[in-house]
């Protein structure tokens, strides 16, 4: 079990002013940043990075949608941090979302999100690693 996830504050959330109090309550649950940083994908790039969902119906929506806007990436390392952060973060649909997530403060659809988790260890590994060199991982 890795002790290291991936987040992006997605760019519903980055036009909305929530970065601040997002990266605010990562760091109040207990999350060590790895690795930070302030971007925006190409529709190419997200496209790449979402193409586990290119058969998926949402997949044209959800690369324009990541390509809209600038985003904040960042690795964070804590004690079961994959699951820790799914918590913390909350479901998908922030109308589903328990109160005090993440999403059930900053979502505004199932869509628009907010932010997003990686669901594994494994794909925490690559999504990090898609955004960040060794050179940039402290």
């Amino acid at each position: 079990m890795s002790n290291r996830t991936f987040t992006m504050i997605k760019p519903d959330a980055m036009k909305n002013g929530h970065a601040g109090a997002i990266l605010d309550r990562i760091i109040k649950e207990g999350y060590r940043i790895v690795a930070l940083k302030q971007t925006k994908l190409s529709a190419e790039k997200a496209g790449e990075f979402y193409a586990v969902h290119a058969a998926r119906p949402f997949y044209g929506e959800l690369v324009e949608f990541m390509s809209s806007g600038i985003i904040i990436a960042a690795i964070l390392e804590k004690e079961n941090a994959v699951a820790s952060f799914r918590t913390l973060i909350g479901a998908t649909d922030p109308a589903k979302a328990d109160e005090g997530t993440i999403r059930k403060l900053y979502a505004t659809s199932l869509g628009e999100n907010a932010v997003h988790g990686s669901d594994s260890d494994e794909n925490a590994e690559i999504e990090g690693n898609f955004f960040f060199s060794g050179l940039e991982k402290f």
